[in-house]
């Protein structure tokens, strides 16, 4: 199979495949992630994200139809246009793939993309330091800052995988009527939330790779990338990287962090704006979109252990704020 693969990236200066090694098989069997030992580049290897439709929907929670297959096949084309027209060229304060190549056919997508590893993010982590937390925080503080008010043409209206038009299913099922209730207003606020940005989408913590020491972190996988407000992807994050247990104690940590970062992202990226009228705006927003998480989630798989007495209680402050801007 991998030597297929030479036919396109000789278009690119690759001379030969010498190995190839599967990363992973794509969610729900619609493809697989590739990193081949080539030679003809400045670096030794490549990344190829290989997506082909499957004959059948198979979901392991059983949510299978033509939504959900619609929703997938969305998320690729959206992935497709982010690595050919958004990351070119290597941005050192929040590293991504660059992209080399991209062919599309009737029913599939061809991402050829830069081997992080040879940037020296060698590591993923299934648990994370506080060295991991701050720098995944220093990396969404930069994405976020760099891309404010940008409208995302071609990606998702909304970002993340778990936003509210296409998840009407695991609304249906939802058996949270205060929350059901109020998803179109968590929602809309969110939607409304001052300094507009891109957001990752799938911000979880084994979607950063970090180097050996764990102090710098590169994000991969732009499925879900689109427009939001930028506490969607702490909160996603923080779901992933931080235990339940430890949540109510991390908060205020986490979120100091990340705005430490995102004041000098700012005046990084964005020297016009003031970074205490962005913080002031966004981070108010954190347990509302950490609501809409919940949203999706208690849909989606009711017994879940992202459901939990701190999750629950973030919902319920994120229900009286709602109800305190109502009145």
């Amino acid at each position: 199979m991998a030597q297929n693969y030479l036919a396109f990236l000789s278009d690119i200066g690759v001379a030969d495949i010498n190995d190839s090694e599967c990363i992973q098989s794509l969610w729900s069997g619609y493809g697989e992630l590739v990193r081949l030992g080539i030679s003809g580049l400045e670096y030794p290897s490549l990344i190829i994200k290989h997506v082909t439709l499957p004959q059948e929907m198979l979901h392991p929670r059983g949510w299978s139809n033509a939504r959900s297959h619609q929703r997938k096949v969305t998320s690729y084309q959206v992935e497709s246009l982010w690595y050919a027209n958004f990351c070119r060229q290597v941005d050192s304060r929040c590293p991504m793939p660059r992209s080399r190549l991209n062919a599309t056919g009737s029913h599939h997508w061809l991402i050829v993309m830069d081997d992080l590893a040879n940037y020296g993010f060698v590591q993923t982590c299934d648990k994370a330091s506080t060295h991991h937390l701050s720098a995944c925080l220093y990396w969404l503080a930069n994405f976020h800052a760099k891309y404010i008010g940008n409208q995302g043409i071609g990606l998702w209206e909304s970002g993340t995988y778990w936003h509210l038009e296409t998840r009407p299913d695991e609304l249906e099922a939802l058996d949270d009527l205060p929350l059901k209730s109020a998803a179109k207003e968590i929602d809309n606020a969110l939607k409304k939330t001052p300094f507009q940005t891109l957001v990752h989408g799938d911000a979880k913590l084994a979607n950063f790779c970090f180097t050996e020491s764990g102090d710098k972190a590169a994000a991969v996988d732009f499925q879900y990338v689109g427009k939001g407000c930028a506490m969607k992807d702490v909160a996603l994050f923080m779901s992933s990287a931080v235990e339940p247990e430890d949540c109510s104690k991390m908060e205020n940590w986490i979120l100091d962090e990340y705005f430490h970062h995102l004041h000098q992202a700012i005046a990084h990226y964005q020297p016009t704006l003031s970074p205490n009228e962005v913080e002031q705006a966004w981070r108010p927003m954190f347990a509302i979109a950490w609501a809409d998480f919940q949203r999706f989630v208690k849909g989606w798989s009711p017994n879940h252990w992202k459901i939990n007495a701190y999750t629950e209680s973030l919902k319920a402050r994120a229900l009286e704020q709602l109800a305190r801007r109502d009145n």
